[in-house]
């Protein structure tokens, strides 16, 4: 035999979402000017596993990760974007919260030494993670 059908009041009521303000500080996550960044390898088999950029001009910051590098490479992202909202949240340029990095290391990677290099802007880093090269 079946149940029948229950009519829940709470399917027939309107929802409502309270703003509960804009989240912690970011920077900005994509620019047209000049970028630095970093290279990140894996800390055992030495593969790169992404990089992380910064614009001062732009105030904009993030972690790329490397197409070919998988799941390893998005799990490593937590801990470079939690390192960039954290400078943010202490108000420190890009350039600084970069050279931060510099020296940083997660439990699966670290920054290659010697790898600041720079880009024409932030597609061009994400152009080179998606290539694999």
């Amino acid at each position: 035999m079946t149940e029948p059908a229950r009519k829940s009041a709470r399917r027939d009521e309107d929802v409502h979402f309270n703003s509960v303000g804009e989240g912690p500080p970011r920077y900005r996550t994509r620019t047209d000017k000049l970028v630095r960044y970093l290279t990140v390898v894996d800390k055992t088999g030495g593969a790169v596993l992404g990089y992380v950029w910064a614009c001062d001009e732009d105030d904009a910051a993030a972690w790329v990760p490397r197409s070919d590098a998988g799941g390893r490479a998005l799990a490593e992202g937590g801990h470079w974007h939690t390192r960039l909202q954290d400078a943010k949240g202490r108000g420190i340029p890009p350039s600084q919260a970069l050279a931060e990095l510099s020296s940083s290391e997660s439990n699966r990677g670290r920054v290659l030494p010697g790898s600041l290099t720079d880009a024409p802007n932030s597609d061009a880093v994400k152009a080179l993670a998606a290539s694999g090269s």
